[in-house]
């Protein structure tokens, strides 16, 4: 198995980065979805529950992810057209954005914050830090919401793109051979 990108496909850290990442963006999305679908309920408490943990972790495999795409950034199959390297541009600015102001807020509430027992941000005591938590109030719902109508369009567009332009762009993440 290769490791690195090459100009037809995604090597194999860069696949486990992109497969990792969408399990993980799709528990997100589901945790979500059942906090407003399914409020109070034991699905919503379980799947809450990791909401805050996970998305750190996310945002931790961005980073990673960004900094392998810059060091293959001349190996990776080119992309189809300026619109994907846009979509694709956007995706990952949502994916930094949408955990940053959920960890902004965190801070402005003045709680601690250790996901998996890793302390990132100490408590303090006094008044929040209202902007801080407003910010997060008002924008991180959003922007995840709309991280999920992008993630659902990714998904779309390699669909079409094999079954309308016969392009199999998929094979290029998914694909094992060298």
């Amino acid at each position: 198995m290769q490791i690195f990108d090459s100009g037809l496909r995604y090597g194999g850290v860069s696949r486990l980065l992109h497969w990792s990442m969408a399990l993980l963006l799709m528990w997100q999305f589901a945790s979500a979805i059942a906090r407003v679908l399914a409020s109070e309920t034991a699905l919503d408490e379980f799947l809450w529950s990791t909401h805050r943990e996970l998305g750190a972790l996310l945002m931790l495999l961005v980073v990673v992810r960004g900094i392998w795409g810059v060091i293959n950034a001349s190996r990776r199959p080119p992309a189809l057209s300026v619109m994907a390297r846009l979509g694709h541009l956007a995706l990952y600015a949502l994916m930094i954005a949408v955990p940053l102001i959920a960890l902004i807020r965190q801070y402005g509430s003045g709680r601690a914050f250790s996901p998996f027992g890793v302390p990132l941000m100490s408590g303090f005591e006094g008044e929040r830090i209202e902007w801080m938590v407003a910010l997060g109030g008002q924008f991180h719902g959003l922007l995840g919401w709309t991280l999920l109508a992008l993630v659902v369009g990714h998904v779309g567009m390699a669909i079409l793109h094999k079954r309308l332009g016969g392009q199999d762009v998929m094979t290029r993440m998914t694909s094992l051979r060298r």
